[in-house]
């Protein structure tokens, strides 16, 4: 007996038809990098609306999928409250005004990543700009599922499952 769509709306869902309630997103990543590539092209397919989030005018966007999502030089509109932001590279010296800049906004969610097992460059760069140390703590380190990604591609995997988890208020993991 064939199944009829029209009975469950999450079949629709399973079968590319519709998106699930409450999933269109913004997807930011912020400066170019390898990992940003891969957030960006799987988040579009995840059904993000992906941006490239990039302060320098000069920076090589090599192995990007341009064309396929904008890039913008600043934190503007698009930085709503369904915005999940995703810092792509901790060593950038403009870390910390670019994390100020974003904190200013109504941003749903900001991450950035790196090793919790040391003090992200993040912190003392916001503090030395003023930022309250409850602001601060708004940026979430480390980001992702514990999955022991080691390749860009994984990270941005890793990444996409703790935003698809926190988008469907789920813990993430094999808990259920």
């Amino acid at each position: 007996m064939p199944h009829s769509h029209d009975e469950d709306p999450a079949c629709d869902v399973a079968h590319g038809d519709a998106l699930p309630e409450g999933a269109r997103r913004t997807l930011v990543a912020v400066f170019a990098s390898p990992v940003a590539g891969h957030l960006l092209r799987l988040g579009a397919e995840l059904g993000f609306r992906p941006i490239l989030l990039e302060p320098d005018a000069g920076r090589r966007l090599d192995g990007l999928p341009m064309g396929s999502f904008p890039v913008v030089r600043e934190a503007g509109d698009y930085l709503d409250g369904a915005a999940d932001v995703v810092v792509t590279d901790h060593h950038r010296e403009e870390i910390g005004p670019m994390l100020r800049d974003v904190l200013r906004s109504p941003a749903r969610w900001i991450g950035i990543m790196g090793s919790p097992r040391h003090t992200g460059p993040h912190v003392r760069a916001l503090a030395e700009l003023g930022v309250p140390p409850e602001e601060i703590a708004r940026v979430h380190r480390p980001i992702g599922l514990n999955i022991g990604s080691r390749t860009p591609a994984e990270i941005a995997v890793a990444t996409l499952a703790g935003l698809i988890a926190d988008r469907n208020g789920r813990p993430g993991g094999f808990a259920f």
